[in-house]
């Protein structure tokens, strides 16, 4: 090929060798001039321009439309013909805003300026995260896997999200102010070297609030919250596991008036004294929510190692925090402790192996607890004085009551699964509530337990495959049980005893080992409508001066007979119809 003697004169010229450009090209295009620009195929192309990426030549205005002037050789052969490998490798030096810059150029560098694998590399530099951690809105986080998410690069979108916050680590503060240029650009990036100071940042406005804690163990700092803060852990794997936050003198987190919007996640929060069982202790936890304040703590690992107090306590007038997705367990007290008017939202929890109670609710508590696993409690599974919703909850394997609703309480339970506990759900002492939608079973205990003047409502249940009783009501008991399914007991479905009066209604009671429903001992009340059969004694069984009502019954496949009374003392009113069938000996 003949190359044009002007060309090659400046190939050849003064400061050739120097040229960023001594590039190898496929074919060399005819110089430009001033006079007449040449017609190439690069007519057209895009010449948006920055000063980094060389010098383009003023546009021409013809019929009041501008028109590009083609590209000179060496821009030409920068946009389009150097491989796509080599100008990635060039990109992978560029920060965040020099790689932006780049991508304005033309259209091939913007595709190429947009690599997820170029983002990946700088996102994991900055926060260390192995997933893209999205952050849409104020105080919701959470993580991707970038493969399923729609939009094509999910790095650079967590990026522009999470940009303006300060970074805290040990000796981040020194690295970074310590090398200028390799940070320049990153102005709106601040580094601290305690969680302390970050805070102290906050109320001076260098910033406005996110606070990301990278890993590590941070120990004995004094973290009050008095401001709308959002506080997150910052580490590759499981985040929560990486970023550890203790004390061993005071309460880890404290939240105080001011704190209404702030946010904690992904991280453990420790309280870890030296001294387990000091008194003073009962007033220190991993996380204390006081008077009108309502934070959003989530994804969080909670553990206390202290013998006194609660690891977390929600303790007054409008204090109101969400907890959420968080780990409150191995706890050497009670797990959540609410008190004194709180309230709250406590949804989708994993709360076991805590010594005391996993949920204690006292003083006028009126939280809403929802989807929570409550299990292998040392002590009770919850524990409530007071008011509160307890809504599709699973509350297993603890060591002595699933649920325990004393004075009179107006807890809701809707939907929870209580099983393989001591005892399912003891409500005495004036209990009131709703039990419903449970499935309670592989108890050592009575399922569900009524005593002392309690008048709860329980129905849609399912009771059974218990090592004692399905339903026991004693001393007193009320309420009104109706349309549940009791089965596979190993005593009696249903017990009635010591002058209680309960209202059992449309209930099916059936495949007892023993008796389906037992009155004895001056018990009392009203059977009407149930489906009682199949019993390996008798369906219904009545001694000791017990007068129940029994109406409208379907009693039927009892071994030992439908209706079965003892002594002289004991009998009851059966009327309307009660059927009475199947049984191996005469029905009553």
């Amino acid at each position: 090929m003949d190359v044009p003697a002007d060309m090659v004169a400046e190939e050849s010229g003064p400061g050739a060798q120097n040229s960023p450009y001594q590039l190898r090209r496929k074919s060399l295009l005819p110089k430009r001039t001033a006079a007449c620009p040449a017609k190439t195929n690069m007519e057209g192309a895009s010449t948006s321009a920055t000063e980094d990426f060389g010098h383009r030549a003023k546009r021409a205005r013809v019929s009041g439309k501008s028109q590009d002037l083609p590209a000179a050789p060496a821009e030409h052969y920068l946009e389009e013909k150097l491989p796509d490998e080599v100008v990635l490798k060039i990109f992978s030096y560029l920060l965040e805003q020099d790689l932006c810059r780049a991508a304005c150029v033309c259209k091939r560098f913007s595709e190429l300026a947009n690599d997820p694998i170029l983002w990946k590399r700088l996102y994991m530099d900055v926060f260390e995260y192995t997933r893209p951690m999205m952050h849409p809105e104020a105080g919701k986080f959470f993580q991707i896997n970038p493969e399923e998410y729609e939009q094509p690069n999910p790095w650079k979108e967590s990026f522009q999200q999470l940009y303006k916050g300060a970074h805290v680590k040990t000796g981040f503060a020194e690295h970074f102010y310590s090398n200028p240029a390799r940070y320049k650009g990153r102005e709106n990036m601040l580094y601290y070297d305690t969680i302390e100071d970050a805070l102290g940042g906050v109320q001076e406005a260098h910033f406005d609030g996110l606070i990301f804690v990278h890993s590590g163990v941070y120990t004995d700092e004094w973290i009050y919250i008095e401001s709308p803060i959002t506080m997150i852990g910052a580490a590759p794997g499981k985040v929560a596991d990486k970023v550890i936050i203790e004390n061993t003198r005071d309460s880890t987190f404290v939240f105080m008036e001011g704190s209404e919007d702030a946010y904690v996640g992904y991280m453990t929060i420790k309280f870890n004294p030296d001294d387990k069982s000091a008194q003073h202790h009962n007033a220190h936890h991993c996380l204390e929510i006081t008077v009108n304040c309502s934070p959003s703590i989530d994804h969080c690992i909670i553990r206390s190692t202290c013998t006194v107090g609660s690891a977390v306590c929600v303790s007054g007038q409008g204090a109101c925090p969400t907890i959420k997705h968080c780990n409150i367990s191995d706890c050497e007290n009670v797990g959540l402790y609410i008190t004194d008017h709180a309230q709250g939202i406590y949804e989708d929890n994993e709360i076991s192996n805590n010594a005391l109670a996993g949920i204690w609710v006292k003083n006028h508590g009126n939280p809403i607890i929802r989807r929570n696993h409550i299990h292998h409690g040392r002590d009770v599974g919850v524990f409530t004085f007071d008011h509160g919703m307890f809504i599709e909850n699973k509350i297993y394997a603890n060591n002595f009551a699933g649920v325990q609703t004393l004075s009179i309480a107006l807890s809701s339970l809707l939907f929870p699964t209580f099983y393989i506990t001591c005892g399912g759900v003891y409500i005495f002492g004036d209990g009131r509530g709703l039990i419903e939608g449970n499935d309670i079973y592989g108890n050592a205990l009575a399922g569900i337990q009524i005593r002392t003047n309690s008048c709860p409502i329980v129905r849609h249940n399912k009771i059974h495959d218990g090592q004692h009783g399905g339903i026991y009501v004693h001393e007193k008991g009320q309420g009104v049980i109706e349309e549940n399914e009791v089965y596979s007991n190993t005593l009696a479905g249903v017990w009635v005893t010591t002058g209680s009066t309960p209202v059992l209604r449309r209930n099916r009671i059936h495949s007892g080992k023993q008796v389906g429903v037992y009155f004895y001992d001056n018990g009392h009340g009203v059977l009407e409508d149930n489906d009682i059969y199949n019993h390996m004694y008798s369906g219904v069984q009545i001694r000791t001066g017990s007068n129940p009502k029994i109406r409208r019954n379907k009693i039927w496949g009892g071994q030992n007979g439908g209706i079965l009374v003892y002594n002289s003392e004991g009998g009851g009113i059966m009327c309307h119809h009660d059927v009475i069938c199947g049984c191996f000996i005469p029905g009553i």
